[in-house]
């Protein structure tokens, strides 16, 4: 089933949402989350060069649709350099891995990203000439759209399962169809949960400073006739405190070997409440989100981006000229915040190195 086909079917749990992540046979096809939640607009990326711009300047993000569509901006350089019938084998493939590498060099947490690019790759290393190497550039990209939706359909159920009757889920950033390639991980347990007629409310922290929360998560809940309220960040901690929120369900960026977990900026202090108010905390991610070389969420390197995010809002600067700023996009939450991690090869209660190694151990399972 292909990320198209998947769209098409409200058996399958597809969403009102038009896919994240497109290749048109010609060109990678993103929508443009710049520009919601007032217009629904699409960009489409011909080169590498373009699908970085696209990557930096947060055209797409989240952490799974990064990787799906930096994986495809690899095959696009692929089938370019095959093209050309003045370049050699090793010269193609040295073209690939140039590409990949400049892809990489885009954004620093989700890892995804590097994942997605080195699995293609790997892929074209086995081409015997350049017309292969264009053919399984593409064809391990476009397994990776697959596998992105299969994967977070599996989220979704298996979240969902976790949750109370009746449950009210507070959620933070946007994990949703639009930081994958058409479904989503937080927001795939609550659609999941909605499905099953479990859910009654979503509460969607706005997110600052790039208000994904409130322009993403909430347009796209909204489309959906899924109930959502958006709070203040600041308001999250209190909400709990009256008793109002039963979960609290969230994405990932990268997940390291002990189960912390780097996420939008705020995840920590929301799970840092949750303990407080004995509200269960669950992350929400696949696979490929865990970066097995990384110890601890220590070793996560965590981005940090330009100050004008914080100090403009709209293009209308709000803080006085000169201040200083702080801007990490991202924080970690230790493994010991986390109520369970749910993934589409399993569940991970209270994870640690030990629990997450037997995820790693796991058996893929087979396509539909």
């Amino acid at each position: 089933m292909t990320p198209t086909e998947f769209c098409g079917r409200r058996d399958a749990g597809a969403t009102a949402i038009p896919p994240t992540v497109v290749w048109t046979g010609q060109s990678v096809r993103l929508i443009d989350q710049r520009a919601l939640p007032h217009q629904v607009a699409f960009v489409e990326l011909t080169t590498p060069d373009e699908v970085a711009w696209a990557i930096r300047e947060m055209v797409v993000r989240g952490a799974p649709a990064i990787g799906c569509t930096a994986g495809l901006g690899v095959a696009i350089g692929a089938r370019s350099a095959a093209a050309s019938s003045a370049v050699r084998l090793d010269a193609c493939l040295g073209a690939v891995r140039a590409a990949g590498d400049m892809l990489k060099a885009t954004r620093p947490t989700a890892v995804n990203l590097f994942a997605a690019v080195d699995a293609v790759v790997a892929a074209c290393s086995k081409a015997a000439t350049r017309d292969q190497v264009a053919d399984m550039a593409l064809q391990a990209a476009l397994a990776m759209l697959i596998d992105d939706v299969e994967a977070n359909l599996t989220i979704g159920r298996l979240g969902a399962e976790l949750l109370p009757e009746a449950c009210a889920v507070l959620t933070h950033c946007n994990a949703g169809a639009l930081a994958t390639v058409a479904y989503g991980t937080a927001l795939g347990v609550i659609r999941s949960a909605h499905a099953c007629g479990k859910l009654k409310q979503v509460y969607a922290d706005e997110t600052r400073p790039r208000l994904q929360g409130m322009q993403l998560t909430a347009w796209e809940l909204m489309r959906e006739a899924i109930p959502v309220t958006v709070i203040p960040d600041g308001a999250a901690a209190a909400l709990m405190a009256q008793g109002r929120v039963g979960a609290v369900v969230v994405g990932a960026d990268r997940i390291a070997a002990n189960g912390d977990t780097a996420n939008k900026i705020g995840t920590y202090g929301l799970a840092i409440a949750a303990r407080r108010h004995q509200t269960p905390f669950y992350v929400a991610a696949p696979t490929s989100t865990i970066d097995w070389s990384l110890a601890d969420g220590s070793l996560i390197p965590i981005e940090e981006r330009s100050p004008e995010e914080v100090t403009h809002i709209g293009g209308v600067r709000v803080a006085p000229e000169g201040v200083d700023v702080w801007n990490p996009a991202f924080d970690v939450t230790p493994a010991d915040l986390i109520t369970a991690i749910v993934t589409e090869r399993g569940i991970v209660p209270a994870p640690d190195a030990k629990r997450m190694c037997a995820v790693r151990e796991a058996t893929r399972p087979d396509r539909q």
